[in-house]
């Protein structure tokens, strides 16, 4: 070190404090660690900000050195992935331009603009190409351009995107430049030290489109998917995830089992099949039961309201782009509902409310609109029409602790009654675009972080999340197969009650505004069937499967035996199928196996003269001989499900 300055006091992790006579790099000060650490390090912390290991230290600060295995460093290993990725598309096909790679939850991508589309093999090639860019161990150094400079070169090889981006960055902006071998890209960082750091545990995965700026009306691109991790092992786990995945797919069972489908006269919404639709009734009136149970009230609200409302409501302003506008014969400017929230407000709004009357938990089955851009659309997992399991609790300051711990004492009983016991939180603060005052966060954010603790919660940040009037908890799921899904959300809100004039009268006699907590569980229907299919592989219990079982013959002389079964299951309440077809029992058993039925009731001749039933289960070789009586019973009493 030649850096003559001010001495430099680092403070790692333990509390052990190393001082330097001037700045230090992350590089130099893992090496006066010890050589083990220097060569595992992969960047470093600054004061809570990653930077590259190369990047000075010139002020006392708190560091750790994070290392290429550790959890934190895979974000950085990924988008060095994106960067390998880019530079290998720019040696196999000069002509390709790089737009942005960031990376991703799962691995990375890049987007680029070429003519000619991406194929199977050219993906092979890419990936070749950047396992030999990791072998190559190319130094990955970091520049700061002028905005102008980094204009002029990026124009200069052809790179048009690029220069666009940057040429709406503010002039006096410094330009942070990657170089790695011959590739040179626009990047904030930080960067591993050179590419043979990323390792190979890496794969492309798929090639889809995106649009240039995430907009239709911009030219379209190829995004190629890729996944990366820290290690081989690592890697492999989440290909079989992928393939476990692919097998449950929503989309692909839902056409198999006939539960749904999606056409292009449509897009973004669901045509629901009778199967898929008792599926989605069972799963309505299990949650209509349980708030019943809970003391809410079911509403109904229009699907158009005034452009009026919304714009008093603030989400004209924040939300006008996702919205769906239709004009009246007398011109009046209406929207579909993007949410219900306004909607419940003005029922609340109807008569005068006492404090005697909080809290008052209303909630509604509400069908919504939002103009999602088709390139983020996703089977029925992200829809343009959907319907939310939403309620809204108006409440006074000081309910809402209680009414938040009950919110989520419920959440987590419904998630159990459906198979998910592994429920993160997160707490979302607020966004850089919303309503309301700081003050009115900082009272917002204060009062919900006190009601998940005193929920008794653990909770992860998520900084900048939160909903455009407060802040809100998300509640993720994790799946048979270790996927997460966001579902629920609680959201605690000062702001619309006032923007729409909601009062109460309090004890004092005077008006006072109510709490609103904004609260969902499935957070749309849509979606959570979706996960269930995937979640069960479409292999339902019991209580929610369409059809709970079939009565299947063996032979003609069973047909008016199996007749009578089938009323006597009907009769019990079960949701059973006839099949009297003319075709062996061993066609009838794999059919009904594929269409995923849980029980077979197979009679034949014998069954017909003994009054039996031969029961047999989805993925069981045996069967079970009852007395028709006892395997009703049986039946029953195991379909009547978590609120039977």
């Amino acid at each position: 070190m030649n850096r003559a300055s001010t001495p430099v006091t680092l403070t790692l992790p333990d509390g052990k404090q190393r001082s330097f006579p001037g700045p230090v790099t992350g590089a130099e000060l893992a090496a006066a660690i010890g050589p083990g650490l220097a060569k595992a390090a992969a960047v470093i912390r600054v004061d809570g900000k990653l930077r590259d290991l190369s990047a000075p230290i010139d002020r006392d600060a708190d560091v750790a050195i994070i290392t290429r295995d550790s959890p934190e460093a895979l974000e950085v290993l990924r988008h060095d992935a994106a960067h390998v990725l880019a530079e290998a598309a720019k040696e196999l096909y000069p002509d390709v331009q790089v737009t942005f790679g960031p990376a991703t939850e799962s691995g990375f991508y890049y987007d680029f603009a070429r003519d000619e589309p991406f194929t199977p093999e050219d993906l092979a090639k890419l990936e070749a190409r950047m396992h030999e860019i990791v072998e190559r161990d190319e130094p990955i150094t970091r520049e700061v351009w002028s905005r102008d400079d980094a204009v002029a070169f990026f124009k200069s090889i052809g790179e048009t995107y690029k220069a666009e981006w940057i040429g709406e960055i503010p002039a006096d902006e410094e330009i942070s430049i990657y170089k790695q071998g011959r590739f040179v890209d626009l990047c904030t960082g930080p960067h591993l030290p050179s590419t043979g750091k990323l390792g190979q545990a890496f794969k492309l995965t798929k090639v889809a489109g995106a649009y240039w700026r995430g907009d239709a009306r911009n030219a379209q691109l190829q995004r190629v998917y890729g996944t990366a991790w820290a290690n081989a092992k690592d890697l492999d786990r989440y290909l079989l995830m992928l393939e476990e995945a692919e097998k449950r797919d929503h989309r692909r069972l839902g056409r198999e089992l006939d539960l749904f489908h999606q056409q292009e006269e449509a897009v973004g919404s669901v045509f629901w099949h009778p199967k898929g639709w008792t599926l989605w009734r069972i799963i309505e009136n299990y949650l209509r039961r349980r708030l019943d149970e809970e003391g809410y009230v079911e509403v109904r609200t229009p699907q158009l309201l005034d452009r009026s409302l919304w714009e008093a409501s603030g989400h004209w302003e924040k939300f006008r782009e996702n919205m769906f506008i239709a004009q009246s014969a007398d011109e009046r400017v209406l929207a579909l509902k993007p949410m219900n929230c306004p909607g419940h407000v003005q029922i609340f709004r109807q008569g005068l409310k006492s404090y005697r009357d909080l809290p008052l938990r209303i909630a509604e089955f509400g069908s919504c609109h939002r103009n999602e851009p088709s390139g983020a659309l996703h089977g029925i997992m992200r829809v343009r029409a959907f319907t939310q399991d939403d309620a809204h609790i108006f409440c006074t300051e000081d309910q809402v602790t209680a009414e938040s711990i009950a919110f989520c004492n419920l959440l987590r009983s419904v998630y159990r009654d459906f198979g998910f016991e592994d429920v993160a939180v997160k707490f979302s603060d607020r966004p850089a675009v919303r309503a309301g005052t700081d003050a009115i966060w900082d009272k917002a954010e204060a009062g919900l972080k006190a009601a998940v603790e005193a929920a008794r919660l653990p909770y992860t940040m998520n900084p900048g999340e939160g909903a455009f009037y407060g802040p809100k908890l998300e509640f993720v799921l994790r799946d048979a197969i270790g996927r997460d899904w966001q579902c629920g959300t609680l959201q605690l809100d000062f702001v619309l009650p006032e923007r729409l004039d909601a009062s109460y009268i309090g004890e004092d006699g005077q008006r006072h505004r109510p709490v609103m907590l904004h609260r969902a569980i499935f957070g749309s229907m849509e979606r959570f069937i979706a996960i269930l299919i995937e979640q069960h592989a479409g292999k339902f219990p019991l209580w929610l499967a369409p059809v709970q079982l079939v009565i299947a013959t063996i032979t003609s002389d069973a047909d008016d035996y199996a007749r009578r079964v089938f009323a006597a299951a009907e009769a019990a309440g079960l949701r059973a199928q006839l099949d009297l077809a003319n075709e062996k029992i061993n066609y009838k058993v794999r059919e009904h196996s594929l269409a995923k039925i849980p029980v077979m009731l197979v009679l034949g001749k014998r069954e017909a003269e003994n009054g039996t039933v031969a029961l047999r289960r989805l993925g069981g070789k045996e069967q079970e001989i009852l007395e028709l009586d006892d395997a009703i019973a049986r039946l029953t009493a195991e379909s009547a499900g978590p609120c039977g």
